[in-house]
Protein backbone atom coordinates (compact mmCIF):
# COMPACT_ATOMS: atom_id res chain seq x y z
CA UNK A 1 0.00 0.00 0.00
CA UNK A 2 1.56 3.28 -1.08
CA UNK A 3 0.81 7.00 -0.93
CA UNK A 4 0.38 9.36 -3.63
CA UNK A 5 1.08 12.20 -2.28
CA UNK A 6 -2.13 13.97 -3.33
CA UNK A 7 -3.66 13.53 -0.13
CA UNK A 8 -1.36 14.17 2.44
CA UNK A 9 -0.97 11.83 5.99
CA UNK A 10 -3.63 9.50 4.24
CA UNK A 11 -2.97 6.22 2.07
CA UNK A 12 -4.19 7.27 -0.92
CA UNK A 13 -3.72 3.61 -3.62
CA UNK A 14 -3.08 4.92 -7.26
CA UNK A 15 -5.28 3.02 -10.04
CA UNK A 16 -2.93 0.68 -11.06
CA UNK A 17 -2.74 -1.05 -7.34
CA UNK A 18 -6.03 -1.98 -7.45
CA UNK A 19 -5.24 -5.34 -8.35
CA UNK A 20 -2.78 -5.62 -5.83
CA UNK A 21 -3.75 -8.89 -3.76
CA UNK A 22 -3.14 -7.21 -0.66
CA UNK A 23 -6.07 -5.11 -1.00
CA UNK A 24 -8.47 -7.86 -1.28
CA UNK A 25 -9.83 -6.75 2.18
CA UNK A 26 -10.37 -3.15 1.38
CA UNK A 27 -12.10 -3.71 -1.77
CA UNK A 28 -14.38 -6.77 -0.98
CA UNK A 29 -16.99 -4.60 0.26
CA UNK A 30 -17.41 -2.55 -2.89
CA UNK A 31 -17.58 -6.02 -5.25
CA UNK A 32 -20.89 -7.19 -3.70
CA UNK A 33 -23.18 -4.41 -2.21
CA UNK A 34 -26.94 -5.64 -2.61
CA UNK A 35 -29.28 -5.90 0.26
CA UNK A 36 -28.62 -9.39 1.42
CA UNK A 37 -24.98 -8.00 1.88
CA UNK A 38 -25.90 -5.12 3.94
CA UNK A 39 -28.22 -7.05 6.01
CA UNK A 40 -25.77 -9.72 6.74
CA UNK A 41 -23.66 -7.09 7.94
CA UNK A 42 -26.04 -5.44 10.47
CA UNK A 43 -26.61 -9.29 11.64
CA UNK A 44 -22.96 -9.92 11.81
CA UNK A 45 -22.69 -12.51 9.46
CA UNK A 46 -20.26 -11.41 6.59
CA UNK A 47 -16.89 -12.31 8.49
CA UNK A 48 -16.57 -8.82 7.95
CA UNK A 49 -16.83 -6.08 10.61
CA UNK A 50 -20.47 -5.60 11.64
CA UNK A 51 -23.14 -2.86 10.58
CA UNK A 52 -21.10 -2.07 7.74
CA UNK A 53 -22.84 0.35 4.98
CA UNK A 54 -22.34 2.12 2.08
CA UNK A 55 -22.58 5.50 0.98
CA UNK A 56 -22.90 6.63 -2.94
CA UNK A 57 -22.13 9.97 -4.40
CA UNK A 58 -20.46 13.39 -3.26
CA UNK A 59 -22.88 14.78 -1.20
CA UNK A 60 -23.85 11.52 0.74
CA UNK A 61 -20.00 10.87 1.35
CA UNK A 62 -19.40 14.33 2.71
CA UNK A 63 -22.54 13.64 5.18
CA UNK A 64 -20.91 10.63 6.15
CA UNK A 65 -17.81 12.49 6.62
CA UNK A 66 -19.57 15.04 8.82
CA UNK A 67 -21.48 12.33 10.59
CA UNK A 68 -20.94 9.88 14.06
CA UNK A 69 -20.43 7.26 11.78
CA UNK A 70 -17.06 6.28 10.60
CA UNK A 71 -15.59 6.41 7.39
CA UNK A 72 -13.71 2.85 7.18
CA UNK A 73 -12.40 3.45 3.36
CA UNK A 74 -13.31 5.76 0.01
CA UNK A 75 -13.16 4.64 -3.57
CA UNK A 76 -13.29 7.02 -6.15
CA UNK A 77 -12.07 8.81 -9.05
CA UNK A 78 -9.31 11.04 -9.73
CA UNK A 79 -11.55 13.98 -10.62
CA UNK A 80 -13.59 13.13 -7.02
CA UNK A 81 -9.96 12.89 -5.27
CA UNK A 82 -9.86 16.71 -6.62
CA UNK A 83 -12.95 18.19 -5.96
CA UNK A 84 -13.41 16.55 -2.50
CA UNK A 85 -10.12 16.94 -1.41
CA UNK A 86 -11.36 19.59 1.69
CA UNK A 87 -13.80 16.87 2.54
CA UNK A 88 -11.35 13.97 2.39
CA UNK A 89 -8.90 16.06 4.87
CA UNK A 90 -11.02 15.49 7.67
CA UNK A 91 -10.77 11.80 7.67
CA UNK A 92 -8.13 10.32 10.63
CA UNK A 93 -4.23 10.19 9.35
CA UNK A 94 -4.20 6.41 7.56
CA UNK A 95 -7.46 5.62 6.09
CA UNK A 96 -7.28 4.31 2.97
CA UNK A 97 -8.50 6.28 -0.41
CA UNK A 98 -8.85 4.23 -3.35
CA UNK A 99 -8.39 5.77 -6.16
CA UNK A 100 -8.79 4.49 -9.85
CA UNK A 101 -10.42 5.93 -13.31
CA UNK A 102 -14.16 5.40 -13.86
CA UNK A 103 -13.43 2.21 -16.23
CA UNK A 104 -11.43 0.75 -13.38
CA UNK A 105 -14.04 1.16 -10.66
CA UNK A 106 -17.12 -0.40 -12.83
CA UNK A 107 -14.88 -3.52 -13.18
CA UNK A 108 -14.76 -3.50 -9.16
CA UNK A 109 -18.41 -2.92 -8.63
CA UNK A 110 -20.08 -4.32 -11.42
CA UNK A 111 -21.66 -1.30 -13.03
CA UNK A 112 -21.04 2.45 -14.16
CA UNK A 113 -20.27 5.05 -11.03
CA UNK A 114 -21.01 7.92 -12.58
CA UNK A 115 -21.71 9.60 -9.54
CA UNK A 116 -17.38 8.88 -8.97
CA UNK A 117 -17.14 7.47 -5.58
CA UNK A 118 -18.35 5.11 -2.97
CA UNK A 119 -17.21 5.67 0.70
CA UNK A 120 -17.47 2.42 3.06
CA UNK A 121 -19.27 3.14 6.54
CA UNK A 122 -19.40 1.55 9.90
CA UNK A 123 -22.25 2.59 11.77
CA UNK A 124 -22.22 4.45 15.22
CA UNK A 125 -23.98 2.10 18.00
CA UNK A 126 -28.13 3.11 17.48
CA UNK A 127 -30.11 4.32 19.83
CA UNK A 128 -33.09 2.16 21.36
CA UNK A 129 -36.73 3.18 20.70
CA UNK A 130 -37.38 4.02 24.29
CA UNK A 131 -34.41 6.89 23.92
CA UNK A 132 -36.18 7.94 20.84
CA UNK A 133 -39.75 8.47 22.27
CA UNK A 134 -37.71 10.12 25.71
CA UNK A 135 -35.98 12.71 23.55
CA UNK A 136 -37.47 12.98 20.30
CA UNK A 137 -40.06 16.05 19.70
CA UNK A 138 -41.17 14.62 16.40
CA UNK A 139 -41.18 10.96 15.59
CA UNK A 140 -42.33 9.33 11.86
CA UNK A 141 -43.36 5.88 12.72
CA UNK A 142 -42.41 3.12 9.46
CA UNK A 143 -44.40 -0.20 9.39
CA UNK A 144 -43.50 -2.29 6.86
CA UNK A 145 -41.40 -0.39 4.18
CA UNK A 146 -39.61 -2.69 2.15
CA UNK A 147 -38.74 -0.25 -0.91
CA UNK A 148 -35.30 1.58 -0.30
CA UNK A 149 -36.30 4.80 -2.08
CA UNK A 150 -39.55 5.19 -0.20
CA UNK A 151 -37.27 4.91 2.91
CA UNK A 152 -34.77 7.73 1.99
CA UNK A 153 -38.04 9.92 0.98
CA UNK A 154 -39.11 9.33 4.25
CA UNK A 155 -36.06 10.54 6.03
CA UNK A 156 -35.35 13.27 3.31
CA UNK A 157 -38.95 14.66 4.26
CA UNK A 158 -38.86 14.33 8.37
CA UNK A 159 -35.86 16.31 8.00
CA UNK A 160 -37.46 19.03 6.03
CA UNK A 161 -40.80 18.82 8.04
CA UNK A 162 -39.24 17.64 11.54
CA UNK A 163 -36.15 19.85 11.63
CA UNK A 164 -34.19 19.90 14.88
CA UNK A 165 -35.47 16.84 17.17
CA UNK A 166 -36.84 14.83 14.67
CA UNK A 167 -36.63 10.91 14.85
CA UNK A 168 -37.66 8.06 12.99
CA UNK A 169 -39.34 4.35 14.32
CA UNK A 170 -39.62 1.45 12.13
CA UNK A 171 -41.07 -1.83 12.58
CA UNK A 172 -39.58 -4.72 12.03
CA UNK A 173 -39.96 -5.68 8.44
CA UNK A 174 -38.93 -1.78 7.26
CA UNK A 175 -35.84 -2.05 4.87
CA UNK A 176 -32.42 -0.20 6.37
CA UNK A 177 -32.71 3.28 5.85
CA UNK A 178 -28.22 2.91 5.22
CA UNK A 179 -29.26 0.71 2.48
CA UNK A 180 -27.46 2.73 -0.98
CA UNK A 181 -30.42 3.85 -2.65
CA UNK A 182 -32.34 4.60 0.51
CA UNK A 183 -29.13 6.96 1.67
CA UNK A 184 -29.14 8.23 -1.71
CA UNK A 185 -32.65 9.13 -1.95
CA UNK A 186 -32.82 10.81 1.44
CA UNK A 187 -29.68 13.08 0.46
CA UNK A 188 -27.57 12.24 3.32
CA UNK A 189 -30.16 12.75 6.26
CA UNK A 190 -30.87 9.30 7.27
CA UNK A 191 -27.07 9.59 8.58
CA UNK A 192 -28.37 12.68 10.40
CA UNK A 193 -31.91 11.80 12.01
CA UNK A 194 -31.76 8.89 14.44
CA UNK A 195 -33.74 5.94 14.54
CA UNK A 196 -34.68 2.67 15.81
CA UNK A 197 -36.36 -0.51 15.63
CA UNK A 198 -39.72 -0.98 17.18
CA UNK A 199 -40.30 -4.29 19.12
CA UNK A 200 -42.58 -5.92 20.05
CA UNK A 201 -44.72 -4.65 16.79
CA UNK A 202 -47.39 -2.98 16.71
CA UNK A 203 -48.33 -3.38 20.94
CA UNK A 204 -44.97 -1.14 21.20
CA UNK A 205 -47.03 1.89 19.60
CA UNK A 206 -48.76 1.72 22.84
CA UNK A 207 -45.38 4.00 24.15
CA UNK A 208 -45.84 6.63 22.28
CA UNK A 209 -49.17 7.15 23.62
CA UNK A 210 -48.13 6.90 27.42
CA UNK A 211 -45.38 9.19 26.43
CA UNK A 212 -47.74 11.95 25.51
CA UNK A 213 -47.25 11.52 21.19
CA UNK A 214 -49.93 13.05 19.21
CA UNK A 215 -50.67 10.07 17.18
CA UNK A 216 -51.05 11.63 13.46
CA UNK A 217 -51.67 8.88 10.53
CA UNK A 218 -52.32 9.23 6.79
CA UNK A 219 -54.83 7.72 4.85
CA UNK A 220 -56.79 8.01 1.65
CA UNK A 221 -60.18 7.66 3.78
CA UNK A 222 -62.34 10.59 1.93
CA UNK A 223 -63.93 10.87 5.59
CA UNK A 224 -60.60 11.58 7.22
CA UNK A 225 -59.69 14.70 8.74
CA UNK A 226 -58.27 16.97 6.06
CA UNK A 227 -54.37 17.09 7.54
CA UNK A 228 -54.50 21.34 6.72
CA UNK A 229 -56.97 21.15 9.70
CA UNK A 230 -54.83 19.73 12.56
CA UNK A 231 -53.63 22.21 15.05
CA UNK A 232 -49.85 21.69 15.56
CA UNK A 233 -48.76 22.54 19.06
CA UNK A 234 -44.77 22.90 18.44
CA UNK A 235 -44.45 22.32 22.15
Amino acid sequence: MSSSGRQPGRDTIEGGELADAGLDSLLAPYRNRKDAWLRACRDGGTGLADGLFMAEGELVVRTLIESEHRVVSVLCTPTRLEGMAGDLAALPPGSPILVAERRVIESVVGFDLHRGILALGERAAPPTADELIERCRVLAVCEDLANHGNTGAVFRNLACLGGEGAGGLLSPGCCDPLYRKGLRVSVGHALRLPFARLEPWPDGLGRLVTAGYETVALTPAGDAEDIRQIEHNPN
